[in-house]
């Protein structure tokens, strides 16, 4: 699929299929998410695939908003490592754009599941805890998202962007 079409086509889908995901596509989503900038190049996220369907429902129960993972065919969990770098939320995000547009562009629709919450500590500590322990993940690694993929079962409906004009400023504000 041509880089645009991605771009375009990219939606939050959570409504999926009972299929599974082949080794393949997801191997080929992996590949890509390694391939995401970070500062400094260095290893400062990383990530947890899910594909083992008691664990894709055990973590639903994360925050309120995962519903989605009742359906999804697997899930990537995408960490950061404060100790490797001071960039490493910027860095666990950008890898989740990464994650998301390969998905699009293997044919799979994704849901985005924020678990660190910046505003509410104590919620991103119960959110970021619950995936931990259900894990094994080490207690250094703070737990960005969690991201849903599977095939779509219905095209979502258009959705009106905001207009460029009020989102880009040439030269200043």
């Amino acid at each position: 699929m041509e880089f645009n079409q991605v771009l375009k086509k990219r939606r939050e889908i959570t409504s999926f299929l009972e299929e599974k995901i082949p080794k393949e596509v997801m191997e080929e989503i992996l590949n890509q998410a390694c391939l995401a900038p970070t500062g400094n190049n260095l290893p400062s996220r990383e990530f947890v695939v899910v594909t083992n369907r008691e664990t894709l429902d055990l973590l639903y129960h994360t925050t309120p908003y995962m519903k989605w993972l009742k359906e999804a065919q697997g899930a990537v969990i995408v960490t950061g490592r404060p100790e490797i770098s001071k960039y490493w939320l910027q860095d666990a995000s950008i890898a989740c754009s990464y994650i998301w547009l390969s998905a699009v562009n293997e044919g799979l629709g994704c849901a985005f599941g924020a678990v660190f919450n910046m505003e509410d500590e104590v919620k991103s500590e119960q959110g970021e805890e619950y995936v931990r322990k259900t894990l094994h993940i080490p207690s250094d690694r703070r737990v960005i998202a969690v991201l849903g993929l599977g095939y779509q079962k219905e095209a979502p409906s258009k959705k009106d962007s905001t207009p460029k004009n009020e989102l880009v400023h040439y030269e200043s504000f």
